[in-house]
């Protein structure tokens, strides 16, 4: 499952059951003033929603600022993107190894051509590039919008 579709899914899971203990509390207090429950039941019950609430509402926050930190990751992520020629060229052999680990995977050499095949989901991103690159009229050149995805 999509970490944004559970995140969202949580989020609602989580207001549904605040909602279902505020309508309990309404219900209730309109029951308190009817007489058919007392003052005393009705304080009880209504403070442990209300605790219930609470803990839901800190669970809610925690999910949003979980949100807020993927958002951030991203940005980050882009930007690493955008300088990872520069920064690639200025790493020590063992670092450019790592990364190559991370970035690749069966990478075949064969008659002096070297052919990689990317990780998800630096495999999406390669072929996007490449099909701009089949597409007539955009050859490499044209690109240049993506320079700094590129390396270039």
């Amino acid at each position: 499952m999509d970490k944004r579709v559970y995140h969202e899914e949580a989020l609602s899971r989580l207001q549904s059951e605040y909602n279902r203990l505020e309508t309990r509390i309404d219900g209730m207090y309109v029951d308190k003033l009817d007489g058919k429950i007392s003052e005393a039941f009705f304080e009880e019950k209504s403070m442990t929603w209300r605790e219930e609430q609470k803990i839901i509402i800190v669970k809610m926050e925690s999910l949003q600022n979980a949100s807020q930190n993927y958002i951030e990751e991203g940005i980050q992520l882009l930007e690493l993107a955008q300088n990872a020629g520069f920064l690639f060229m200025k790493q020590s052999a063992h670092e450019k190894r790592h990364l190559l680990n991370f970035l690749l995977s069966n990478c075949i050499w064969k008659d002096g051509v070297l052919t990689v095949r990317y990780k998800q989901p630096f495999d999406i991103l390669a072929d996007f590039i490449t099909g701009l690159d089949a597409q007539k009229g955009h050859k490499a050149e044209n690109l240049h919008e993506f320079d700094k995805w590129l390396g270039y």
